[in-house]
Formats: C-alpha cells, sequence, structure tokens
C-alpha cells in the first residue's frame, strides 16, 4: 500500500494537471510539465496515479467536485418555475463562464468515469418536472432530454465560442457582448420550448 500523499503535494499536482489537461487536453498534456509546475518529480506522479489516464481521472473528479459545490451554492431563486428555471440557467451559465477552463477539462470527461454536469442537469430536471406539475411547461416534453439539451447550449457555447465567432462574422464584430447575447438567446429559446403556449 502506498503511503498517502499529503493534501498540499495531492493539490499542487492537481492543480498543475487541471491546467495541463485543460490547455493541452488528454493527448497533449504531458506528465513531465505537471510535475515540473507542481515542484514534484514524475516518478511520484505515476507512484500516486500509475498512469496519465489515472492522473486524468483524478482530475476530472476533482473537477467535477469543483463543479458540484460551486452549483450547490448557487440558490435557487423563489417563485413561479419558469422564473426559477430562467434565473438557474442564467446563473449556471455565468459558473460555467466563470470557469470556462474548468469546463474545457470537463468536456474530456468522456475518457473517465465522471459524470460532472449530472448535478446541473438534476437541478433542470428538477424545476421542468415542477413546472409540468403545475401546468406551466409542457406535458409531452421529457424533462431529462430538455435539461441536458439546455446544458449542451451552455457547455457547446464555451468550447466553442471562437469557432462560432469566426464562422457568423456578425456575431464575432462585438466580442465582448458575444457571451451575454448567447447566453440570453440560449435561455429564450429554452423557455420559448418548454412552456405551454
Amino acid at each position: 500500500m502506498h503511503p498517502k500523499l499529503s493534501n498540499t503535494r495531492a493539490l499542487l499536482i492537481l492543480t498543475a494537471a487541471q491546467d495541463e489537461f485543460a490547455k493541452r487536453g488528454f493527448d497533449g498534456a504531458r506528465v513531465e510539465r505537471i510535475a515540473r509546475r507542481a515542484r514534484v518529480n514524475k516518478q511520484l506522479v505515476f507512484y500516486y496515479y500509475h498512469s496519465k489516464r489515472g492522473l486524468f481521472r483524478a482530475v476530472v473528479s476533482h473537477a467535477a467536485r469543483e463543479l458540484e459545490q460551486a452549483l450547490a451554492q448557487d440558490a435557487v431563486a423563489a417563485g413561479r418555475p419558469l422564473a426559477r428555471l430562467r434565473a438557474a440557467l442564467d446563473a449556471q451559465f455565468e459558473l460555467l463562464i466563470r470557469n470556462a477552463d474548468l469546463v474545457t477539462l470537463l468536456i474530456q470527461a468522456g475518457r473517465s468515469e465522471a459524470r460532472p454536469f449530472a448535478p446541473a442537469i438534476r437541478r433542470l430536471v428538477v424545476l421542468l418536472a415542477e413546472g409540468q406539475g403545475l401546468g406551466e411547461v409542457r406535458d409531452d416534453l421529457d424533462p431529462h432530454l430538455a435539461a441536458a439539451q439546455a446544458l449542451v447550449l451552455m457547455i457547446a457555447y464555451l468550447g466553442l465560442e471562437s469557432l462560432i465567432a469566426a464562422s457568423a462574422p456578425p456575431l464575432g464584430s462585438d466580442e465582448s457582448a458575444l457571451a451575454q447575447r448567447w447566453k440570453d438567446a440560449a435561455i429564450r429559446l429554452v423557455l420559448e420550448g418548454v412552456s405551454v403556449r
């Protein structure tokens, strides 16, 4: 059995690895750079995490916990379900945009067993189901599918912002306002799609 890695050292390694994987992806990330930045030797990283994939799994799990804790701190507004859904979508987008590197990393989570966006989806599912119960959200709607699609609108934007702006020049003309415009349009699209007419 391995001796326990100190919390300080583990955090240094995970922080360095999170940055490396977010910037370079799994394939481009190098354990040597991670070890150098964490001020440990490469052998120590392999001793505790066994492989680059093992380190990646640990990083994704750590990042997923960070996102879940941040989401838990965002209180869902009071009021009718659609108003609360609007507030939750707004808060989630703002949280994701403030943590864009974290999102970039979590998008790669398909290589791991982590399900980092499950808490965000669950929160939206609850609001959609409540809205169905109160007659504000369409009954023919699958709350799980709608919640996942709403989250995809946010996450895809963060992962593809520069490509979207370059592909549609009018969107890139006010680059600093593009995220706000996207958020507003995405929320409106979701609310119009789920609302009882």
